[in-house]
């Protein structure tokens, strides 16, 4: 089932009276991580990433941004399958196609409240929607939640920070190939079904979990929470049919946007299921529009408990 998002935020009860119906996949405990790394402490807003020699970047090697201390890992030049090719494939992810990528920097992990709040305090970034999130009446200037993605913030939002930070947002394939690697599997970690392992899902945690909590939900290259916690804005317009005619070579997604204003997410929530975690499926929802009367719901697009983001890099 494709998923789209209401404006501003998903309504509490709603997700709760949901969750009692709902499975909570398998039985394995995730497993957090350490990301010392990914948390600011105190470097110069703004400033580019810290980079190493590009000759020699292999793939999976890591970074850290000098602008909110975010790993950034290396996904390599490549070729890769794009599309669905599960019995779960929806019309939009037809045909299936060759792509290929050039190489790029993909951050680790979600963009956490931690950071945000660094290009919030430096004047790029508007603060969250909401600072609450599905369970926590203070969520976002909670410090028990620092290391817990930011949600509730809009396209342009997520926009601005990936420019302060020295970065962008990742092109769908970009996403696509990083989640998916060079073989053909269904999720990041393969083709085993999702469990509570591998992805916070399924309504079983009924909230975000801290970034990098699940390592055994890894990709291909490395990276963390592809699949679940929350989705993931990219910078391309949705479009249903831009499989049919997509460049082959670093597709960056319809020149436009079509009707509503769509900007394409990734990957996934913690209410969703399987079919709505796999690589290949594609969420949409309003990216904003420029044109509309200012700070009406048309102009800003979406913010929701389920949407966050990462930010990507050209090598």
């Amino acid at each position: 089932m494709k998923r789209t998002h209401p404006f501003f935020f998903l309504i509490l009860a709603a997700v709760l009276l949901a969750a009692t119906a709902c499975g909570q996949g398998g039985k394995a405990q995730p497993t957090p991580m350490s990301f010392a790394t990914a948390v600011p402490t105190n470097p110069p807003a703004g400033s580019n990433p810290t980079v190493k020699p590009e000759d020699n970047v292999k793939a999976g090697e890591e970074r850290t941004s000098s602008a909110d201390g975010m790993l950034q890992v290396y996904i390599p030049d490549g070729t890769f399958s794009m599309g669905g090719r599960d019995a779960d494939t929806g019309p939009d992810e037809q045909p299936p196609h060759n792509v290929t990528i050039s190489g790029f920097w993909l951050d680790k992990v979600e963009v956490t409240n931690a950071m945000y709040s660094l290009c919030v305090k430096a004047g790029a970034c508007e603060p969250p929607r909401l600072f609450t999130s599905a369970t926590h009446e203070t969520y976002y200037n909670n410090p028990d939640f620092s290391e817990f993605p930011v949600i509730m913030v809009r396209w342009r939002d997520a926009n601005a920070y990936c420019s302060w930070a020295g970065r962008r947002l990742p092109y769908e394939a970009e996403w696509e190939y990083a989640a998916r690697g060079s073989d053909f599997r269904t999720w990041p970690w393969g083709d085993e079904r999702p469990d509570s392992g591998r992805a916070n899902y399924n309504y079983s945690s009924r909230d975000t979990m801290r970034v990098g909590s699940y390592p055994n939900g890894a990709s291909q290259f490395g990276i963390l929470d592809m699949s679940g916690n929350v989705w993931e804005w990219t910078a391309d317009w949705y479009d249903a049919n831009y499989y049919l005619n997509a460049p082959t070579v670093n597709p960056m997604g319809p020149t436009a946007p079509l009707s509503k204003y769509l900007k394409v997410i990734r990957g996934g929530s913690w209410q969703d299921g399987d079919a709505e975690l796999r690589v290949s499926n594609r969420g949409f929802t309003s990216g904003g529009d420029d044109k509309a009367q200012l700070n009406s719901d048309a102009y800003n697009g979406t913010a929701a408990n389920t949407i966050g983001f990462r930010c990507a890099a050209n090598k």
